[in-house]
């Protein structure tokens, strides 16, 4: 085929995209009307689980795996606007990593409003003033955000789905690295960065700032200074990537916890998050746990944070595979009760990524 041709048949499947694109969203609407009636939840977790696993199926190339995510992220994004307008509220001014995040499950289409304590995201979703929140929970190098466990303690709300997001650090200025004498950033990406700095920047000045963003915000307005930031900083703030994973670890990732009102039906492949408190005995703890044994679960993780209204005592916060409402789990979770002084499930949801 000629050039021309070839163009002739991209425009030709192009109009038909488009029509099957409408006619899939007009599905989605009619469904996002029958949910409405019945007062459900519009974002469904385990159907936008099941809807991406499937077209990565029956994908035969050569379009990648990844690709084709990223375009159904954004196909099933456009839809929910329509079928009703969505306000994710998250922690941070905007270009932060919570964010990246935020877009990353939920896509471009829908309403962001960025809070600046991780207590006012949860009151947000609370008050029904946003329909989700999204907040850090841990950091593969960094460890558990505190803050956000703590707040888990007295709310309502369910974890309702989670993000795994891979941390990429980048050096991003409108001047050219030779001409860098000042370096703006958070002190996280700072302290993940002193490899690079040391090695590529040892002259530079450091600055810290109270976020990423506001780095990106300085950098670009000041002759030689660059920030360490996000992408997505820099294109909001007009400025050039200079450098990409200058992070000294390649492996640094951050999972967020995405915050609702209800939880999803099970998936078969689901996390649940539990909170725990037991009595302060010899063996209570290695009583509680047992029962992740018995009914061959796995646990996989557990951190401890004590309880602010009395002294000396613990919540344990644990993460295991399966749903609450799977039988296993469910049998386990009432023997783990008996052993406890308090139990919360604080969500169940799909395992995804």
């Amino acid at each position: 085929m000629s050039l021309q041709e070839h163009r002739g048949a991209i425009d030709k499947l192009d109009k038909k995209i488009v029509a099957l694109l409408n006619e899939r969203t007009k599905h989605v609407l009619e469904i996002g009307a029958i949910k409405l009636a019945d007062g459900e939840e519009i974002y469904a977790p385990h159907r936008e689980l099941s809807v991406l696993d499937r077209v990565c199926k029956s994908n035969d190339g050569p379009i990648t795996n990844d690709s084709l995510r990223a375009i159904y992220r954004e196909i099933m994004s456009s839809a929910l606007s329509l079928e009703k307008t969505m306000t994710i509220a998250y922690f941070g001014p905007e270009a932060t990593f919570t964010h990246q995040a935020a877009i990353k499950k939920f896509g471009s289409s829908l309403n962001y409003s960025p809070h600046k304590t991780i207590a006012d995201v949860f009151t947000e979703v609370s008050k029904r003033r946003a329909d989700y929140g999204v907040v850090p929970v841990e950091n593969s190098t960094e460890g558990m955000v505190t803050h956000t466990l703590d707040m888990l303690v007295e709310s309502e709300l369910k974890i309702v789905s989670q993000i795994v997001l891979r941390i990429q650090q980048c050096l991003i200025s409108n001047s050219k690295a030779g001409e860098i004498k000042k370096i703006y950033s958070h002190p996280q990406p700072i302290a993940q960065c002193r490899q690079y700095l040391q090695t590529h920047l040892p002259n530079a000045e450091l600055v810290e700032t109270s976020s990423t963003t506001r780095a990106a915000e300085l950098a670009a307005k000041e002759p030689g200074t660059a920030a360490i930031a996000s992408a997505l900083a820099a294109e909001r703030y007009g400025l050039e990537v200079l450098e990409k994973d200058i992070q000294d670890s390649s492996s640094n990732a951050t999972r967020f916890y995405v915050l609702g009102r209800q939880c999803s039906p099970p998936t078969g492949h689901d996390r649940t998050s539990l909170m725990l408190s037991i009595a302060d005995k010899v063996g209570a703890l290695h009583r509680a746990l047992t029962p992740f044994n018995k009914y061959k679960l796995n646990m996989t993780r557990i951190e401890s944070r004590p309880n602010k209204k009395k002294a000396w005592e613990y919540f344990f916060f644990v993460d295991c595979d399966g749903h609450f409402l799977d039988k296993k789990l469910g049998k386990a979770l009432l023997e783990i009760e008996k052993e406890c002084n308090f139990l919360k499930v604080l969500g169940s949801y799909p395992h995804g990524e």
